[in-house]
């Protein structure tokens, strides 16, 4: 997954105002106590960092 998909996927499912609180402000414990914006700075794959996002917000597998 690209970064450009990344925030296109978050954006339509979480509007592109709450898409930033959530890579900005949420600390996700699956991803070593980072935010998501943190992990993929860090060298986490996106992909990984969408799908942390995707499991704590109950995100339908259809939009993973």
């Amino acid at each position: 997954m690209r970064l450009q998909e990344f925030w296109s996927r978050l954006e339509g499912q979480f509007g592109s105002m709450r898409a930033q609180t959530v890579a900005r402000d949420h600390v996700f414990s699956s991803l070593g106590g980072r935010t998501a914006v943190d992990a993929i700075e860090a060298g986490l794959p996106v992909r990984r960092v969408w799908l942390a996002i995707c499991e704590e917000y109950d995100v339908p597998p259809r939009d993973r």
